[in-house]
């Protein structure tokens, strides 16, 4: 982030969208008609007249064009726990959570049901009072759902190993869910107070045996050795924008496969974005979410060690790391999401609705692994045969 980014107090009491996309609904400034939001731009679409509606910024000015980029700011994360264990700095509402995928959903006002967003279950609401903070900024849809398709249809193609009639019998169920998932981001300075091991390799000529014509011989040959002698030290890292997801309803796999998520394209949050998509509330709690950014900032940290430490090899011993002027984001995301059905099972699939990047769940095909079993056997069994005859 630029170095003009500065803290602020954590989120307002302002609506928290919901899994419908929010409360708001947006009328066509043409026909009236229900708007929703048109991936790839920055525009409100009417499926009834065609009328292209513009969203207006909060931040930007009165010709309607944003300033400058610099506008998702960093909230300082000390000071939000210390707000959110009184009891303020959080917005109330009223969520469901599905038995069968286990999402937390925030609950429309005068709505006693509906399904759940990402797995399609009823629900039948017993919504509990909960505080949540509100996101600040998001990725907006930039890849459309016929795009998605067209990708997802690409994906299925190439998998290897899938049955032969896959790209046939496998239908989108439903169509596909556009899904605002939300993510955690952290920043921070890290110093690491660490001790270990330096390992500088030297030669040494001993006398080995060898054959010769049949002969056994003495022979000097060069030996690689190791001397190891105690080190400690400091490093310090900085890390920007440590991306975690705050969702536990998505496989996580699936997740980190997708998750090219660039952070200086967010928006600020704006309820229009949400039209006609839908949004899961977070699962994995603010500080919750730093002890995962924590695991996910060590590999950086050991590496910064090791060149630190130096030598042909390293070992490291204890580790003690501090992290100072820590922030972060609340954010939303974009993914395409939905289910095939094969032989009679559902396959989950999502595709990144930024970048069109897709992980998913794929039948594999018993018949053509088998066959290249036996290939492989086959093709071995020849090796041999050949080598016994020379």
């Amino acid at each position: 982030m630029s170095e003009e980014t500065r803290s602020i107090p954590p989120a307002d009491a302002s609506p928290i969208p919901t899994a419908r996309g929010g409360d708001r609904e947006f009328p066509c400034a043409r026909c009236g008609a229900k708007l929703v939001f048109k991936p790839g731009t920055d525009s409100l679409h009417c499926q009834y007249c065609g009328h292209d509606n513009p969203i207006v910024r909060a931040d930007a000015g009165e010709n309607g064009v944003v300033a400058s980029a610099e506008v998702v700011e960093e909230i300082d994360f000390e000071r939000t726990l210390a707000e959110l264990s009184a009891g303020e700095g959080a917005a109330e509402a009223l969520v469901v959570h599905c038995d069968s995928c286990g999402a937390t959903q925030t609950l429309a006002a005068n709505v006693t049901s509906q399904s759940c967003a990402f797995c399609g279950t009823p629900i039948v609401a017993q919504a509990v009072s909960e505080r949540f903070l509100k996101p600040r900024s998001l990725l907006p849809f930039k890849i459309d759902a016929e795009k998605a398709r067209s990708l997802f249809a690409g994906w299925l193609r190439s998998r290897w190993f899938a049955p032969g009639k896959l790209k046939d019998f496998a239908n989108i169920e439903g169509g596909l869910s556009g899904v605002y998932v939300p993510y955690w981001t952290y920043d921070c300075a890290t110093t690491c107070r660490y001790t270990g091991e330096r390992g500088d390799d030297y030669f040494e000529t001993q006398m080995v045996r060898a054959t010769v014509n049949g002969k056994t011989v003495m022979r000097p040959q060069q030996v690689r050795k190791t001397r190891w002698r105690a080190v400690s030290g400091v490093v310090r890292n900085r890390f920007d924008d440590v991306l975690v997801p705050a969702s536990k309803t998505l496989p996580p796999d699936h997740l980190e496969k997708i998750a090219d998520f660039n952070t200086r394209e967010l928006v600020p949050y704006a309820d229009e974005y949400l039209a006609g998509f839908r949004a899961e509330a977070y699962s994995v709690g603010l500080k919750e979410g730093f002890a995962d950014a924590q695991a996910r900032m060590r590999p950086t940290i050991e590496g910064t060690i090791r060149q630190d430490i130096g030598g042909d090899h390293q070992r490291i011993g204890t580790t003690y790391i501090t992290y100072s002027g820590v922030t972060f984001k609340h954010i939303l995301v974009p993914v395409w999401m939905s289910a095939y059905r094969y032989a009679g099972k559902a396959y989950r699939f999502l595709v990144n609705a930024r970048t069109g990047e897709l992980s998913g769940d794929r039948p594999y095909s018993a018949t053509k692994i088998t066959l290249l079993v036996l290939g492989v056997l086959a093709a071995i069994a020849v090796i041999v045969l050949i080598a016994n005859s020379r």
